[in-house]
């Protein structure tokens, strides 16, 4: 068997900076998710429930980025 399929390959994610409010973008770069599949995920899971402001635009908070 190959050796890299048994290994779990580790992903260094930034640190979270000490923030309120998160924009799609800075969630996207934070957690290595492509916003596409951050709005999917919204739809799918009721435990991310963005608040939506300013025409629309969605700001995660700080307990949601750490759980994605």
């Amino acid at each position: 068997m190959n050796d890299r399929a048994n290994k779990a390959e580790a992903v260094v994610l930034p640190p979270i900076p000490a923030k309120r409010y998160f924009t799609i973008g800075e969630v996207s770069d934070l957690c290595g998710v492509k916003p596409h599949v951050l709005r999917y995920w919204e739809q799918e899971f009721t435990q991310l429930k963005p608040v939506k402001r300013r025409g629309n635009r969605r700001y995660y908070q700080h307990h949601e980025v750490l759980l994605i």
